[in-house]
């Protein structure tokens, strides 16, 4: 079961990672000043049943339209996306329902996120220390 204070270590333990939070104190992860990883605010394209404006939104890169499309295929309905993330290659999730994920796979999705926002160089030092 995985909680934010997972995905705020995993995505720290990645190189060179920094750690920003808005005005709301909301907080995003940046590798190069890129972001990988954020909370996003209250935005009109994601609402409640009730048209409330969600303000528990995570929004993960991913490699691929391809990727989006498989992560957006998971049975269990963990990540969505909205018309406004349409032809962008990242995924949106609620924030309870990290605890459906095993830590084990939050750790996967912040190692790709990382991995798709990181400087090439960066990136393959990485991958060859991790043996992937």
């Amino acid at each position: 079961m995985a909680t934010m204070r997972d995905l705020d270590q995993l995505c720290l333990a990645m190189p060179e990672v920094e750690k920003n939070e808005d005005s709301e104190g909301r907080p995003s992860w940046q590798v190069a000043g890129k972001t990988f990883c954020f909370h996003r605010s209250q935005r009109p394209d994601a609402v409640d049943d009730k048209g409330e404006r969600l303000a528990d939104v995570l929004v993960f890169w991913v490699d691929s339209l391809e990727e989006k499309d498989l992560i957006l295929a998971d049975d269990r309905g963990i990540f969505f996306t909205t018309p406004h993330w349409n032809g962008y290659k990242a995924v949106l999730t609620r924030i309870p329902r990290l605890k459906e994920l095993r830590k084990a796979e939050l750790r996967e999705f912040v190692e790709n996120a990382w991995l798709t926002r990181a400087p090439k160089k960066l990136a393959k030092a990485w991958l060859a220390e991790h043996g992937h």
